[in-house]
């Protein structure tokens, strides 16, 4: 029954995202996190608050408006205090430039008591970076961007 919840709120998560709208992935978010993106893109890095990762979610917008995610697995493993979530998202988006983007990522997720420690997220970075290189060539200074990163709290 609690790993069919976790399913259920990822899910619902996602379709939050897809429609703008990235609060309720902020708000399950724990004091003490890592988000980590891997690759070396303007949408690459390792971010540990909230404002950071809000940041992130900006540039996202920008650069791929509209972008919206399908979860195609989930995988769930562990007790509350103790939680391990798989998932492949496939990814869309109409980029800045007008023209099409279609990706696919796994993210390997970590809760304890309902609340998100951690977040690793790999997407095909080939795809990624000539999208990245083909907004910049169009003039989108911010797809060359450094990451947006942060410390971790002390």
């Amino acid at each position: 029954m609690y790993h069919r919840f976790v399913k259920s709120k990822v899910r619902s998560t996602f379709a939050e995202i897809s429609a703008g709208n990235w609060e309720p992935m902020l708000k399950a978010m724990a004091p003490r996190f890592s988000y980590r993106f891997y690759g070396d893109s303007a949408l690459s890095g390792e971010r540990h608050t909230i404002e950071a990762v809000r940041l992130w979610w900006q540039r996202t917008s920008r650069l791929m408006p509209g972008v919206a995610f399908d979860v195609l697995d989930i995988v769930v493993s562990g007790s509350p205090w103790n939680t391990s979530i798989a998932t492949a998202i496939a990814v869309h988006a109409r980029l800045a430039d007008g023209s099409p983007y279609e990706n696919v990522f796994n993210q390997f997720m970590h809760m304890r008591w309902g609340r998100v420690t951690e977040i690793r997220t790999l997407e095909n970075t080939e795809v990624l970076q000539r999208a990245m290189d083909r907004l910049a060539a169009a003039g989108y200074a911010e797809a060359r961007a450094a990451p947006i990163t942060d410390q971790p709290a002390p």
